[in-house]
């Protein structure tokens, strides 16, 4: 099955030569329907470049997941420009934005959504359903991907055999499976102990530091010291943001 992804008449935004973010929000606002409409973004703007290690932090109700969301084009902003790898995604068809979620964004919830009929090498290579390769390559994929983190050896598991740090690991080994230019954790820890939750961290360091881009959302203050850069929102704004490291390419 094919997918056409980056449509030829969406021009990148960027002049020849200039490096093109990741991921970039231009005055983002999201108004949510009802009585009273509830405003949970106002005007937010942040750009994410290749290599970086960012927490997305805040309490609870200040938009951090919404933003989230429509990062990774599962929702569209009342008002604003969402772009990915230079794409206007309300440019883009259903079907480009499923390709662009198949191929270039990886996605972590709190939640493992894990198939408990599926073995762990299903889990993962279903992921891949929609990125246009065999199902030869997705098994391939996916056994390369869990063998980053840690699971190798357990490809003919079931979800439930396995513990919740490990559950969390598959989850993560689906996200990076095809490769993405991003990949969004929403509360990645959430659900773990402490330990589990520090060696969960521990390996988004490690993908990090192998070239990976990570955007991690987070209310938890060590989770967010962890990251190389934070960008802090309260009430549907973004009320700091650290400079990115040198690294961020």
């Amino acid at each position: 099955m094919s997918t056409m992804i980056l449509p030829a008449r969406v021009p990148c935004p960027a002049p020849p030569g200039v490096p093109v973010p990741v991921l970039e929000l231009l005055s983002v606002t999201k108004v949510y329907p009802g009585r009273p409409p509830v405003r949970a973004l106002s005007g937010v703007s942040v750009q994410v470049a290749a290599g970086e290690l960012v927490a997305l932090v805040g309490p609870s109700g200040s938009g951090k997941t919404t933003l989230l969301h429509l990062a990774g084009t599962l929702d569209l902003p009342t008002a604003g420009t969402v772009r990915v790898r230079g794409l206007d995604v309300s440019r883009l068809s259903d079907r480009q934005l499923a390709g662009l979620r198949a191929s270039v964004i990886g996605f972590v919830f709190q939640q493992f959504f894990l198939a408990e009929q599926q073995t762990v090498l299903g889990n993962v290579a279903d992921g891949l359903l929609y990125a246009g390769v065999s199902l030869a390559q997705r098994h391939e994929l996916a056994a390369v991907a869990l063998e980053r983190v840690g699971l190798g050896r357990k490809l003919r598991a079931r979800p439930m055999q396995l513990s919740g740090g490990e559950r969390q690991r598959v989850a993560i080994a689906r996200a990076i499976a095809g490769r993405p230019a991003i990949v969004l954790a929403d509360e990645p820890t959430g659900n773990l102990d402490q330990a589990t939750g520090a060696a969960i961290l521990d390996l988004l360091g490690q993908l990090n530091a192998a070239g990976t881009t990570l955007v991690v959302v987070t209310h938890d203050e060590q989770v967010a010291a962890r990251m190389h850069r934070q960008v802090r929102m309260l009430d549907g704004q973004i009320v700091s943001a650290t400079d990115a490291p040198r690294g961020a390419r």
